[in-house]
């Protein structure tokens, strides 16, 4: 049976995109990078194709990282394999009451 598969893309990222259908709580993915790399991650929820999952443990506050470039800050503690979404993600662009925070 093939794995299915996450690809991160920039050395940066602490997140990666999933590129398969039916990924369920405790599937199992492979996660490469640009240089081939592969790690196996456990994946926990429910993960829609093309969406993320984390690759490390992320504090409440941490900078979310995708195609090298921040896309957001976790809300929430966030562990190695959990699904990244507006659930515990919030964005930091065009926050007007940041005060010229966040321009990542």
């Amino acid at each position: 049976m093939e794995m299915s598969l996450a690809l991160k893309v920039d050395d940066l990222d602490n997140v990666a995109t999933i590129f398969a259908n039916g990924i369920t709580d405790g599937t199992v993915v492979c996660v490469r990078d640009k240089k081939g790399n592969e790690e196996e991650i456990a994946v926990h929820g429910d993960v829609p194709y093309g969406h993320k999952i984390a690759l490390v443990d992320m504090k409440k506050g941490e900078h979310i990282m995708k195609y090298g470039e921040c896309i957001g800050a976790a809300s929430m503690e966030i562990k190695k394999g959990d699904y990244v979404h507006i659930h515990n993600l919030e964005a930091l662009r065009g926050r007007g009451d940041l005060k010229g925070e966040g321009k990542a």
